[in-house]
């Protein structure tokens, strides 16, 4: 569904460098800290923002070579943009029914009564959550193949965030061939919702793995310094010193549970992976 090789972006003091891949019916997650180069690359594949070099291939075509028209599959919500403040929803369906070939105005209004989104209040008035699942629901409303998600529970409560995370669930149940391009630095709205997770840091893909095995193999250890010294370390992706001893990233915790019993073995998450992985 999506290619990315090579995509590189300079600007005067930062620099995007990265592949990836989003294969049909995947949803994949862009995670990592503010500024790592999420929405640069997000915006790249969207055709907002055009790469020093590297190519991009959307849904079989390159992004350069893109019409209209074979845009009518792609949604987006992103964080920084939305409509107007001073339309309100019904406006907004007027728009998206010009917008999309396919909008599907009863599905729309359905999903906003059911979420609680008024449909005749402007939306200056409406609260941060509420915008947010307005662009959730425009990007899901003409049954996109494609869907590309900046940042869509950014800055939310944690009822608005599950709203958020309902929809992106029930509309991949009813639609299962379609594909997801999630990006967030909220890593724990991803694990139940993401097939792989890309962790970008400086402008580059640092680590490209299942969400399955970051959650059953990767681990955090808590070593003494005397077993730190002895135990095997081939399998530490990153340490930290601590002042009880070390603190390990592994991907591979079942070994240190069956070698080392006497180490503290946490269960590893994407937080887990960002923290150490990017140096804090």
């Amino acid at each position: 569904m999506i290619t990315i090789e090579n995509l590189v972006k300079r600007y005067r003091d930062f620099e995007l460098n990265v592949s990836l891949e989003i294969p049909d019916g995947q949803v994949c997650g862009l995670v990592g800290k503010n500024g790592a180069g999420k929405s640069t690359t997000i915006k790249s594949i969207l055709g907002l923002i055009k790469p020093d070099s590297g190519k991009v291939v959307v849904m079989g075509k390159n992004t350069a070579d893109m019409k209209a028209s074979d845009k009518q599959n792609i949604g987006v919500a992103l964080a920084e943009s939305g409509f107007s403040g001073y339309l309100t929803v019904n406006d907004v369906i007027a728009i998206l029914k010009n917008m999309y070939d396919d909008f599907d105005e009863e599905y729309f209004r359905h999903l906003c009564i059911r979420f609680d989104v008024p449909l005749g209040k402007v939306i200056r008035e409406f609260s941060t959550g509420m915008k947010a699942k307005v662009r959730v629901l425009s990007a899901i409303s003409h049954r996109a193949k494609l869907l590309i998600m900046d940042e869509p529970t950014s800055g939310l409560d944690v009822e608005a965030r599950n709203d958020i995370l309902d929809i992106l669930r029930e509309y991949l149940k009813e639609n299962e061939d379609c594909s997801i391009l999630i990006s967030s630095h909220i890593s724990s709205d991803l694990e139940n919702l993401c097939d792989d997770i890309y962790l970008i840091h400086e402008g580059k893909i640092i680590l490209h793995e299942d969400t399955d095995r970051i959650l059953s193999s990767y681990a955090i250890l808590k070593v003494d310094e005397e077993t730190y010294g002895k135990m095997d370390r081939s399998y530490v992706l990153k340490e930290k010193k601590e002042n009880y001893g070390y603190r390990c990233l592994t991907d591979q915790k079942q070994f240190y549970m069956e070698n080392y019993p006497e180490i503290v073995v946490e269960n590893g998450s994407i937080d887990d992976l960002i923290l150490m992985l990017t140096g804090r």
